[in-house]
């Protein structure tokens, strides 16, 4: 069996059908339709005023639609470009943030802080840690409600390349062992081929694009396929040209 066809038999998380969004006269998100399973790691593109984050809104329900259905589960969580650490509290208390008081809670912290690496830094203050630190300690908040949809806004935009490709590396390797639906935001074409299962790309309120990423993970950044994937999406969004197919073999 495939990777394809074993998503394909996942429990759908999120189902949309029909969504319109509005603001004033301007129709940002016009009749869109997307389904997608647990354990299925989806990424959006699409430049900038394009509904991206309006999407992802409206899948955390601070916005509603105008017309159609959104079904998601109700274990979601949003990590942000910005960590959104409480910077009264020490590391622990943040990732358990809002979570029953318990030594269950507490212990269940402590192991999401050890998945992302930072079981030593428990008790430290959010000002003393690097970006990429501060960063972890959002992803363990997330992963302590396990949730079954994961909603990335650009979470990697503010940080060095260095830490980016390392935290790329620890959202793939989490989200494989968790299995959450997953639904990220980003800029960084290279960035969607080296983690996603499928990429779409929203233009003038539609997808464009809803592409399957046939490559095996882990991925080489500089394999012939990956980089053919990059240059379809980039043609798409109007940088560079190409009318090769990216599913073409060398």
């Amino acid at each position: 069996m495939t990777a394809v066809e074993s998503r394909n038999r996942s429990p759908v998380a999120v189902s949309i059908t029909g969504l319109r969004k509005t603001f004033g006269d301007k129709t940002v998100l016009d009749d869109i339709d997307l389904t997608i399973r647990r354990g299925e790691f989806v990424v959006l593109l699409g430049p900038s005023g394009t509904g991206k984050t309006t999407l992802l809104r409206l899948l955390t329900g601070l916005e509603l639609p105008d017309a159609g259905q959104v079904l998601v589960p109700a274990a979601r969580t949003t990590v942000y470009q910005e960590p959104r650490l409480i910077p009264s509290k020490r590391v622990l208390p943040n990732v358990i943030v809002g979570q029953r008081r318990s030594r269950e809670t507490r212990e269940a912290g402590l192991r999401a802080l050890a998945e992302v690496q930072l079981d030593g830094k428990a008790r430290q203050w959010p000002a003393t840690l690097s970006g990429g630190e501060a960063q972890r300690a959002a992803l363990a908040r997330a992963l302590v409600r396990e949730p079954e949809l994961l909603l990335l806004d650009e979470p990697f935009a503010a940080l060095d390349a260095l830490t980016r490709l390392q935290m790329q590396d620890l959202v793939g390797d989490l989200v494989a062992r968790h299995r959450p639906a997953v639904l990220m935001v980003t800029h960084d074409v290279d960035e969607a081929v080296r983690l996603a299962d499928r990429v779409l790309v929203l233009d003038r309120g539609r997808f464009a694009v809803d592409t399957e990423i046939e490559l095996p993970h882990p991925r080489d950044r500089t394999d012939p396929a990956a980089l053919r994937y990059q240059a379809a999406f980039l043609a798409q969004l109007g940088v560079g040209r190409t009318t090769e197919n990216p599913r073409s073999t060398p």
